[in-house]
Parts: structure tokens; sequence; C-alpha cells
């Protein structure tokens, strides 16, 4: 995987916030009694462990850390080298790479790939495309591929555009996935998609 340090829309959106002050942020809502692992809790009910888990665009590792504890195989992708640093400093025996989603080489093929905290908005503008087909080649037989990312404005940083359902599934369709459940969030619910979704695809 590349050591680059590409620009993209976190790289400016970001406003110099590293991932230290993320880390403590985090630190903070657990604190306070806030549920910081739905996400994780998710890709746990789609498929048990050992499976393999590829946390992209990982940031400081809550995600796969949360799942490396869980029993899954976890690696880490950021582009974001002070996110990675957090991570690295957590859970130093999980693997952690620096890249960019849109134009990293896959390695291994895992068993579930999961983008969440609006990694797919944040990708640089006109790479969505590129990123999904390295998402997907990233995934075995079977393999699962879960996003959840805002759809309104009210649901992303500052000044982050909005990528709609239907660039995204565009996107998934176009590299051979199909839509296998889509829900308003990281908990179990039902209803209406309207300001945030989590999808799932799977390799056809």
């Amino acid at each position: 995987m590349t050591e680059q340090q590409p620009s993209t829309r976190w790289a400016e959106l970001s406003a110099g916030t590293t991932g230290a002050d993320y880390a403590v942020r985090f630190s903070a809502l657990a604190a306070s009694g806030q549920d910081v692992h739905g996400e994780a809790r998710f890709c746990a009910g789609l498929l048990p462990p050992p499976a393999t888990v590829l946390d992209a665009g990982c940031g400081t590792g809550r995600v796969a850390i949360k799942l490396a504890e869980l029993g899954y195989r976890c690696t880490g992708i950021d582009l974001d080298a002070s996110m990675l640093a957090e991570a690295r400093r957590d859970a130093p025996e999980l693997d952690w790479q620096l890249g960019d989603l849109a134009s990293f080489a896959p390695g291994p093929q895992f068993d579930l790939v999961v983008a969440a905290g609006n990694v797919i908005p944040l990708l640089a503008p006109g790479t969505l495309a590129d990123a999904v087909a390295n998402l997907a080649a990233a995934l075995g037989p079977d393999g699962l591929l879960v996003a959840g990312f805002g759809l309104v404005a009210g649901q992303l940083p500052r000044g982050c555009p909005v990528t709609s359902l239907a660039e995204y599934d565009a996107a998934t369709e176009a590299v051979g996935l199909t839509l296998h459940s889509r829900q308003p969030g990281w908990q179990p619910q039902a209803g209406p998609v309207t300001g945030y979704a989590v999808s799932v695809h799977r390799r056809r």
C-alpha cells in the first residue's frame, strides 16, 4: 500500500484536527456513557469471528480495535498519519496501513470491508468510483462491503458535500456488488432511510 498522504476532502475539512484530538473526543463520549461501538456491533452481527475485516478509513482505529477484541482479524487503512499514530499506540499488534482508498492496491481478500464515519463523502472529488472499485477488489467470495454515511448536510462535517445513495449504488453496481440490506443507522432499527444510511453490499 502506498506511503503517500494525498489531499482529500478530509484533509481540507479537518482544519488541523489531529488523531490525538479525535481520540480525546471519543474518549470523552465514552466516558459520558455514550455508545461509541455501534459500528463494530453491527459488523459483528453480519458474520462471526474470526472473519477478516478491513477497516477502510479507520481513523484512530476505534472500529477495528473493538472488532479485534471480539475475535476478528483486522487491518486498518487511513490517509491521515496522525490518526494512524493513535491506532498504533492503542493496538500495536494490528496491521495499520497508510494509504488512499482511491489508489491503494488491495492485498489479501477480506470477509468484510467497513467504511464508517462518513468515509464515502469525505473521499477526494471524483474518486468515488475508484475507491469503491478498490474496496470491492479487497473482498473475498461472498464478501460484504458495509458503508455508513450522512445524506444531508447536518449529518456531515461542515463544508462536506453530500454523496447521494444513487451515486453510491451506481458505483457499487459497476463493480459487481448487489445491495444486501440498508437501514437508517448503526443500531438495529426499522424505518425510512432519510438523513443517514448504513448500506451492506455483497459480492455477486
